[in-house]
């Protein structure tokens, strides 16, 4: 489908809701309207469809972990109105601010230290060398105080319990900034009351409504071009390409500096991808160059290494052994590889690669098949990531370490990895001191790029829809923008 036809279909629905669409003008008096690019499964099931934006926007707009994060990047107070670190970074105390749970009831220790617990231990089972591998127990100290006591120092904590996925609810719901309540198709947003916040996180005040809604990016931008919208979040690659013949204002696009993942897992099994040469002549083979030109909007960051910068590794991240050669170099090493496995197999089976919808995703599919072509390798694009060979990636980095790339790409995740690199990273998690742990996962990082479980191709792209009459917003290294922060639209 073009990309005309794709914009057309979200016009026709436009023109049939035009009596939804006049509820929701953006006056500078009413509430301000918000799209996030998804499905409405993730609004109303957030916690089974992350990382997906609109799970991660709903969460932090409706519930709360102990902290938060800004539009900065900086850790904010959320239940937790202030804390210390105490036992040389063994023990982080908080001290609870005045909140209550939807029924009335009021937030004590004891509410929040069972669901915290069972939600760290459920968080370590995919990523079970993070910072929270280290968490012994959480305990109510009083009711208004609460200890995580650790094993061992995690520099990273506060940046993992800020992670919409630690945010802590009951049956009704969670603790604000807002309540949510069902609109149509759209949710409305209000404030909660504040008594109690933090000093450092100004309150919500009473009339700043929001009204949510989970769209497709096509639906999203043509409400933000018709002036129905304010804002619109999630934006990632694969609908990036729908901006431009859109019309819309290119000083209205704001792109997150973000980092993280964006590549392609290697989640297939059988001969082919179990041969060492064949995955490397993979990785070697996609030409990273073409990203930028394909996507010349906001730029695009490519790389040929899993860990993008020092980060806390003890020097810099490995390179590809094959990064310094010319394309036709490794074309030539690559298809070599490839017809070695033919003349001992036969005919390399198609590889199946999974990528999201989105012409963006089209076009990053026509890329990596022209290129494993000329190795020849054939492949085929399919909708389901169970029965993929080749995955998508495409995540911002939950905390500033090494161990979350790594982690995310092996082996409680299910990628095609190297049982050495997992063993140094469990030896990193028990290691006795800092610099044993820093040796230990330097190793495991070394040996996974050698591995090529993971294809890495860029930095992943952020980017939002923003109106010029709406203050607040900034951009974020994290890719958050939390909607109490947003200032009401003016004139």
């Amino acid at each position: 489908m073009t990309v005309a036809a794709i914009l057309l279909r979200p016009i026709a629905v436009l023109l049939g809701g035009a009596a939804l669409l006049a509820g929701c003008s953006q006056e500078a008096s009413g509430p301000v309207a918000v799209s996030v690019i998804g499905s409405p499964a993730d609004l109303d099931k957030p916690l089974e469809n992350l990382p997906d934006p609109g799970a991660k926007l709903i969460l932090e707009a409706t519930a709360q972990g102990l902290v938060a994060f800004d539009a900065a990047g900086e850790i904010l107070p959320a239940l937790a109105q202030r804390w210390i670190v105490e036992d040389e970074g063994r023990s982080y105390i908080f001290r609870l601010r005045r909140a209550n749970w939807p029924d009335g009831e009021k937030v004590t220790a004891v509410d929040v230290s069972r669901p915290l617990m069972a939600r760290i231990e459920s968080v370590r089972r995919l990523d079970p060398e993070g910072p929270l591998d280290a968490v012994e127990a959480v305990v109510p100290m009083t009711g208004e105080v609460i200890e995580i006591r650790l094993a061992a120092p995690r520099p990273y904590l506060l940046q993992m319990l800020a992670q919409p996925q630690m945010a802590l609810l009951s049956r009704e719901g969670g603790t604000g900034p807002y309540r949510r309540e069902r609109w149509g198709k759209a949710l409305i947003l209000s404030p909660v009351d504040r008594v109690g916040s933090g000093e450092d996180e100004p309150p919500a005040q009473p009339g700043e409504t929001r009204i949510l809604r989970a769209e497709r990016a096509a639906l999203a931008i043509i409400r933000f071009r018709e002036g129905k919208a304010a804002m619109v979040l999630g934006g990632r690659f694969a609908d990036l390409p729908l901006l431009v013949p859109a019309g819309v204002d290119r000083d209205a696009v704001r792109i997150d500096p973000v980092q993280g993942l964006l590549g392609l897992a290697v989640t297939g099994k059988g001969k082919l991808l179990d041969d060492d040469g064949v995955r490397r002549a993979i990785n070697m083979a996609i030409d990273r160059t073409q990203l930028p030109v394909l996507f010349p909007l906001g730029g695009w960051a490519i790389t040929e290494q899993i860990v993008p910068s020092q980060l806390d590794l003890p020097g810099p991240p490995t390179q590809p052994d094959w990064s310094d050669r010319r394309m036709d170099e490794r074309l030539a090493q690559a298809a070599a590889a490839v017809a070695r496995w033919r003349s001992d197999n036969g005919d390399p089976p198609v590889l199946r690669v999974a990528l999201p919808e989105g012409p963006g995703a089209t076009a990053l599919f026509g890329l990596i098949r022209h290129d494993l072509r000329r190795i020849g390798l054939q492949v085929e694009r399919v909708a389901k990531k169970g029965e993929a060979d080749l995955r998508l990636i495409d995540e911002v980095a939950a905390y500033d370490s090494a161990l979350w790339y790594l982690g995310r790409i092996g082996c409680a995740r299910k990628v095609h990895c190297s049982a050495e690199a997992d063993t140094q990273l469990q030896a990193a998690s028990l290691a006795s001191s800092l610099p044993e742990r820093m040796a230990r996962i330097a190793q495991a990082e070394a040996l996974m790029q050698a591995h090529n479980g993971y294809i890495a191709l860029g930095t992943p792209v952020r980017w939002s829809l923003v109106t010029r009459r709406l203050n607040g917003f900034m951009a974020s290294p994290r890719a958050r923008h939390p909607l109490n922060h947003l200032l009401r639209s003016t004139n």
